[in-house]
């Protein structure tokens, strides 16, 4: 009768439970970190790129316009690394015409060292020359 109490008792139930639910939620987590980190490359290439493109705008009576572009986008893009940046200006440099500022930059979200999705983001802005 004692040993048919034994297998009744519910004493390590939930420890044995949060064991097998700890590697999921410890997935879930990393997960959010991996999409946080790639969300905060985001936003920073488009602000990036709008600094780029503002400074476009009123950048064209200076001897190099699309370096003086390049250059505030790359001043803008502080958190990220230089090298992986890629920076397109497109424009006429005259008066009421466009300026097409674009930047890429690479990213990979990788879950316990497996590259789960991994490519390059893009940001574009278009600006109006003055």
């Amino acid at each position: 009768m004692r040993n048919r109490a034994a297998f009744r008792s519910e004493r390590g139930q939930s420890m044995t439970e949060f064991a097998l639910v700890l590697p999921l939620l410890v997935l879930i987590l990393f997960s959010i970190i991996q999409f946080g980190i790639a969300f905060n490359n985001y936003i920073t290439l488009t602000d990036a790129v709008r600094a780029g493109a503002r400074k476009a705008a009123v950048a064209r009576h200076t001897s190099d316009p699309e370096a003086t572009t390049i250059a505030a986008v790359r001043a803008a893009a502080s958190g990220l690394k230089s090298a992986d940046l890629l920076i397109d200006v497109d424009s006429s440099w005259n008066a009421s015409e466009d300026v097409r500022v674009a930047a890429s930059y690479p990213y990979s979200i990788s879950l316990m060292g497996l590259v789960v999705k991994s490519g390059r983001m893009n940001s574009v802005t278009v600006g109006r020359v003055d």
